[in-house]
């Protein structure tokens, strides 16, 4: 759940704040390859599906400039709702300023990291530099994953209640994985019933029994085949005890307000997709769209690519393809990951030396 190490957690010493590691996963080297991967696999989508008639009527227009300037805005609307949800989990002891780099920062680590890894580690790093001691930083970033997968687990079945499942999951798109055959839907089903069983297990951590759940964390990984990682299944459990004194006395309006941020951030970073398609075509069914989303979601969420590099387009080419025009799927996909994932990797890059010259000079919280 960690990326760099730490020592003890619960109010003893502890070396984490300080850890270089964090800042070493910014390395040119990582941005350098996280672009050549997105660039070459949309550049072979683009060759793959490219058909001269499909550009040939192809005009751009006004009403596209102004459905991609809201596909933009929509992306906005997703970094604001992070800020204010990091500023409500902080109880307000981070800047509006200064959430702004904390956001930026923490989309840099996940748009360089492994999907299946995420950024979640130096976010804890981030917060921590940010004047917030590191038990409640740790909170902050275990309730804000906490929330996504709510989130998440909630919309599901909304979506699906709301247009069925008769064309939610595309076709052609079978893996063989150990030998087995794995559709999309059965993907789906395995990746929402481990995100509905893992979440849970995790809420009832934090908010009933967090020493138990170390407890047996420890126990299910003194087995000798999990040995290896007893370690790192002792800092998490420490990790969940911290959380759980952190949040289990907050009023239940703190997490309305917290999920209320949460459902505008994920719902504008869905919407970015509709406008984009719309830009360039008529639209039938938008929740359609936005329901294949939720269940490319799932494919994404396993990527060992960092931040879904290539995977991501291939998933937007395979599951969208049905609601653009003939040809075009590769360069919509490119210009979804232009607009909603490149301008994290430059933001990252100017911010990140600014940031550790402010943070690092500063006092140690």
């Amino acid at each position: 759940m960690v990326l760099f190490s730490t020592t003890k957690v619960n109010g003893i010493t502890t070396q984490m704040s300080e850890n270089p590691k964090a800042l070493k996963l910014f390395s040119p080297l990582r941005i350098g390859l996280t672009i050549f991967i997105g660039l070459a696999v949309a550049s072979y989508l683009v060759y793959k599906e490219y058909d001269p008639k499909s550009f040939e009527n192809l005009s751009w227009s006004w009403t596209a400039t102004l459905w991609i300037a809201v596909a933009v805005l929509m992306i906005a609307i997703r970094d604001f709702a992070y800020m204010v949800r990091i500023r409500i989990l902080t109880d307000n002891k981070i800047s509006w300023r200064n959430s702004f780099d904390t956001i930026m920062l923490w989309e840099f680590a996940s748009a360089i990291t492994p999907s299946v890894v995420g950024g979640s580690g130096v976010a804890i790093y981030i917060v921590n530099k940010e004047g917030v001691r590191l038990g409640r930083s740790t909170a902050v970033v275990l309730s804000s994953a906490f929330l996504d997968e709510l989130f998440y687990i909630l919309m599901v079945p909304t979506i699906i209640a709301a247009v069925g499942i008769s064309n939610l999951f595309p076709e052609g798109m079978d893996k063989e994985i150990f030998g087995v055959l794995w559709g999309t839907k059965d993907l789906f089903i395995l990746g929402y019933c481990f995100i509905l069983f893992l979440t849970s297990f995790i809420c009832y951590a934090i908010f009933f029994q967090p020493r138990g759940f170390k407890w047996l964390l420890l126990k299910v990984f003194n087995l000798p085949f999990l040995r290896k990682w007893r370690i790192q299944a002792s800092e998490t459990g420490d990790e969940i005890m911290v959380t759980s004194k952190e949040l289990r006395h907050k009023p239940f309006s703190f997490w309305i307000k917290a999920f209320g941020a949460t459902f505008a951030s994920w719902t504008a970073r869905f919407w970015v997709v509709n406008f984009i398609i719309l830009a360039f075509t008529a639209v039938d069914s938008h929740l359609l769209i936005y329901a294949r989303q939720l269940v490319m979601w799932v494919i994404l969420l396993i990527s060992p690519t960092p931040g879904g590099t290539g995977v991501a387009e291939f998933a937007f080419s395979g599951f969208l393809s049905l609601f653009i025009p003939f040809g075009l799927a590769g360069t919509l996909a490119f210009i979804w990951r232009l607009i909603s994932y490149y301008p994290y990797l430059f933001i990252g890059a100017i911010i990140l030396p600014r940031w550790i010259k402010r943070t690092h000079s500063a006092k140690k919280p």
